[in-house]
């Protein structure tokens, strides 16, 4: 009986969120979708009390870890929505939209994006990253060029996503393979048997499409010469991503980065943007005051600069810090609902619904994927999700002979690619703010990551890649 109560509280969360989507469209995340979660979350603890299992302060308690533990994701989206707002305005993402609209032909945009995103991801080991520098940048010159959001915005998360899979500087890798016992660079190594093909069959699929789809958009000269009106355009403004990428390269803090990052660019936009400055300060003159406010309202505001061409308006627009919050106020109330599910053990009782129908390879490891999914869900949070569907099916792994590597594999394929695909995950919160684009726009096109879980099942199935250990039992 529990365990069908504990049913209640996602199916309400659903139900909510559907209504939310099809009341509100792409508004919906402004605020309808934050006050389902703490409905949801209300009707989780009346779960609990109905159950006998809830203690006020337990769920305080767990619901404070969980926002604490999501806080350092916090800072870095506010720190990237500066990012957004000082590479724009300073002329860094004009720059590279200047010369990449000429340098890219139309046919070849989508899979370019793709490859550039995934070398740029294993090297710097983040998602996150890849898609607030190059992929914000990739965006731009995809409008250009007249691509839909959803196909642009797919090529860029899925090449981000192949890279942060495979790379050896990824948290989520290190902590997949932490988690299950697995030594890094098997993991990473047997990875490949799932990942390398689903992301070919995603390049043959933006090739078709880039060959296909009839652009119309303004990669004209008209447009770069509005482009370059506006903004003073020269490779020197690409120093600043440059040196972004030594001190990525250097491995240094993801918060450190991006606030350099930022500064950086903050006082190109002083320099070599002044009149821009001076504009969005609101005066009539250059000057120090003018100079400060500007900027600063470039850090931490939205901004809408008057160009003359209402595509470049739109284009150039940023959201700064304060761009963020909506997704900050979602990523707050997500881990409430997270800590909730946790505390009043709902969560506990899904779980052991699934393990129910675990039978053969097949079914075990579907489990486990269907396990990673339903955690980005219920939990908003990657990691989270990563770390509890190891801890659930380790022991069943572990029991029936097989392989740490294959745990570790199937927690990546379903927690760590699906998750930007979650439209109140983390990852689908952060990467839906930077590239402006929201979460159920892009998702058909994220081919890699939608047949990433799709693969882990049908290789358990046929049984490719798959090993036992000795002594262990069949399932």
């Amino acid at each position: 009986m529990k365990s069908f109560l504990s049913l209640i509280p996602f199916a309400s969360l659903i139900a909510l969120i559907f209504i939310c989507v099809s009341v509100f469209g792409t508004d919906a995340l402004d605020g309808a979708t934050q006050v389902s979660l703490l409905i949801a979350s209300a009707i989780c603890v009346l779960v609990g009390y109905l159950t006998g299992r809830v203690e006020w302060d337990a769920l305080e308690r767990e619901m404070t870890d969980k926002i604490a533990s999501c806080m350092p994701s916090i800072i870095i989206l506010l720190l990237i929505g500066a990012i957004g707002g000082t590479w724009m305005v300073s002329g860094i993402v004009p720059t590279m939209i200047y010369y990449g609209v000429q340098v890219l032909r139309p046919e070849w945009f989508l899979v370019s994006s793709s490859v550039f995103c995934a070398l740029v991801s294993v090297m710097v080991g983040s998602s996150w990253t890849t898609v607030a520098t190059i992929g914000v940048a990739l965006m731009g010159i995809g409008r250009a060029l007249g691509f839909d959001d959803g196909w642009v915005a797919g090529s860029i998360i899925t090449g981000a996503y192949f890279g942060d899979k495979l790379s050896p500087l990824s948290d989520t890798t290190v902590l997949a393979s932490s988690v299950s016992g697995t030594p890094l660079f098997t993991h990473i190594r047997y990875m490949m048997t799932t990942t390398i093909p689903t992301f070919c069959i995603s390049l043959l699929v933006f090739t078709v499409a880039g060959l296909l789809i009839n652009v119309s958009g303004s990669s004209d000269v008209a447009f770069l010469e509005e482009l370059k009106d506006t903004f003073f355009i020269s490779p020197w403004l690409l120093l600043v991503p440059v040196l972004t990428g030594v001190m990525i390269a250097r491995r240094w803090p993801a918060m450190v980065v991006l606030f350099l990052a930022a500064l950086m660019a903050a006082v190109v936009a002083g320099c070599c943007q002044p009149e821009l400055i001076a504009q969005i300060a609101g005066r009539a003159e250059d000057g120090l005051l003018a100079s400060y406010e500007g900027v600063m309202k470039v850090i931490y505001a939205p901004t809408r600069l008057q160009t003359g061409s209402e595509m470049l308006d739109e284009l150039v627009r940023t959201g700064g810090m304060a761009g963020m919050m909506p997704t900050v106020w979602l990523i707050i109330c997500a881990q409430v609902f997270g800590g909730v599910v946790t505390a009043t053990g709902v969560l506990r009782d899904m779980m052991g619904l699934l393990l129910r129908f675990v039978r053969g390879t097949g079914t075990l490891v579907g489990s486990t994927v269907m396990t990673g999914i339903f955690c980005n869900v219920a939990l908003a949070d990657q990691f989270l999700s990563i770390i509890l569907t190891s801890s659930v099916f380790k022991d069943i792994y572990r029991e029936r002979g097989y392989e740490s590597r294959l745990l570790s594999r199937t927690c990546e394929d379903g927690a760590t690619v699906t998750s930007v695909l979650v439209p109140w995950n983390t990852c689908g919160l952060v990467q839906s703010t930077v590239l402006g684009v929201a979460t159920l726009t892009y998702l058909p096109y994220c081919f890699f990551n939608l047949l990433s879980p799709v693969a882990s099942i049908v290789f358990a199935a046929f049984g490719w890649g798959i090993r036992r250990e000795e002594g262990g039992r069949g399932g």
